[in-house]
């Protein structure tokens, strides 16, 4: 008889949690784990994708992207909901925005430069007999700059629009782009903390946090601890805070359903492929029009940043378990050349910036480089290590950073779907990501932050 419900969902985020919890165990032994930090999300995300291509684990590589995107979504609109407790001392705030707009602007820069080595990368190949889609160097900044879960999701209006196994190339650049922030990150960590660099870090890092796990005395400073907002009798506070998420996921679903009725057809695609940026719009309005009614203390951001948490968590594991290695490995070579010499570009851009920074040099460029070769997560990851207490005001720069590089984040990912919906060409898009370069590139010099180099390592 067979099985009247339907198991495969569950069963396949029951196995992300299994992975999950091996990729825990494997951080605290095994020390090679350990010298480069990589977070159990991304060690239990690629022994997942081993079993699942070896059909040890007997799931679609589908299933995998769905949870993916949607804990994607989830992970955006958490954040729309979250308030920030923090405020600014008076004297900090000039220092904090100044962060804020240089972490902007780089932004501007190293997405467009991406994109254009990515782009210049594909016609090179394809003249050697490589027959790439034109799209295909598109996802070295998509892959890297924005993370796994971006990458995912235009890879999907992609293969809509023909690019064949788009999916998992963008995810294989990810994982190209975690390599590049964790292998090397560390390194250029360790020397800024061996010679003293680094404001508030350490010298050396504690077991504890190098394998990951809290020592069981340790108490627990973390200003983001969640709290109650309801009565438990009522409403458990958990289910409470998820129905919040629920209900602007469900906003989200009809206004992108609207905007793909209305819209020209091939926009209808794309639409979708911005579900997570209208997420985190729509959870921002929630937020203010709960605070006009004077019930935003109702959404705790404690709750909610540990939402954002679990949805990263999964949604790393659950990208890297989607990859198909069969294919990986059809276009190993253009991969390969396109990370390396676009992830060696992104180093020394980044470098030669970070280095004319007046103000936490170290912090910034760390949380910059983390950030453009990983996601925001990563470059949280990188900071703590060289501020484990987080004393200097890269949180309220980060802050900030989140409103002020929107912007330049959705016109960077709309001109990434300029080729298959407008029928842009190659070097039309080269050209407009060459624009927003050198605008990024001009502010930078009027705003001051070119300025003479200073040691970082």
């Amino acid at each position: 008889m067979g099985n009247p419900f339907l198991f495969d969902p569950v069963l396949a985020l029951a196995t992300i949690g299994f992975f999950l919890i091996l990729g825990v165990i494997l951080r605290a032994k095994l020390p090679f784990f350990q010298v480069f930090l990589l977070p159990s999300c991304l060690i239990g995300g690629v022994f997942g994708c081993i079993f699942l291509n070896l059909k040890l684990v007997d799931l679609s590589f589908t299933l995998f992207e769905n949870i993916a995107y949607h804990c994607l979504n989830i992970a955006f609109i958490s954040v729309g909901l979250t308030r920030s407790p923090m405020n600014a001392e008076p004297g900090r705030k000039k220092v904090i925005l100044r962060g804020a707009v240089w972490m902007s602007l780089m932004k501007g820069i190293t997405w467009p430069v991406q994109a254009i080595v990515g782009l210049l990368l594909v016609l090179f190949l394809n003249r050697f007999g490589q027959q790439l889609f034109a799209t295909f160097g598109l996802f070295l900044p998509l892959g890297f700059n924005e993370g796994p879960g971006p990458a995912l999701a235009l890879g999907k209006v992609y293969q809509d629009f023909g690019f064949q196994h788009a999916t998992t190339i963008g995810l294989t650049f990810a994982l190209f782009g975690y390599f590049f922030c964790f292998f090397l990150g560390m390194p250029f960590i360790r020397n800024g903390l061996k010679k003293g660099v680094a404001k508030y870090g350490q010298k050396s890092l504690p077991e504890s946090f190098l394998k990951g796990i809290l020592p069981k005395d340790q108490e627990n400073s973390d200003p983001e601890t969640p709290r109650k907002t309801l009565y438990p009798e009522n409403i458990d506070n958990l289910a409470f805070q998820i129905a919040l998420v629920g209900v602007a996921y469900l906003i989200t679903y009809l206004i992108c359903s609207g905007l793909s009725e209305i819209l020209p057809v091939n926009s209808r695609k794309v639409v979708w492929g911005f579900f997570f940026g209208f997420g985190l719009l729509v959870g921002i309005i929630i937020t203010r029009v709960l605070k006009k009614l004077g019930v935003a203390h109702l959404v705790d951001p404690g709750t909610q940043h540990r939402v954002t948490g679990f949805s990263l968590d999964f949604m790393i594991a659950g990208t890297l378990m989607a990859i198909q290695l069969a294919v990986v490995w059809i276009f190993i070579i253009p991969i390969l050349v396109i990370s390396l010499v676009g992830g060696s570009v992104t180093v020394l851009v980044i470098l030669y910036f970070g280095m004319r920074q007046d103000n936490l040099a170290l912090e910034r460029t760390i949380v910059v480089y983390g950030t453009y070769t990983g996601q925001l997560s990563t470059g949280l990851l990188l900071l703590r290590i060289v501020d484990p207490e987080f004393r200097s005001s890269l949180l309220m720069e980060l802050g900030i950073f989140g409103l002020l590089v929107a912007p330049i984040t959705f016109a960077c990912m709309m001109f990434a779907t300029g080729q298959i919906a407008w029928g842009w060409s190659t070097w039309l898009t080269i050209g407009i990501y060459a624009l927003v370069a050198i605008i990024s590139l001009m502010l930078m010099k009027i705003l001051n932050y070119w300025g003479k180099p200073t040691k970082l390592f």
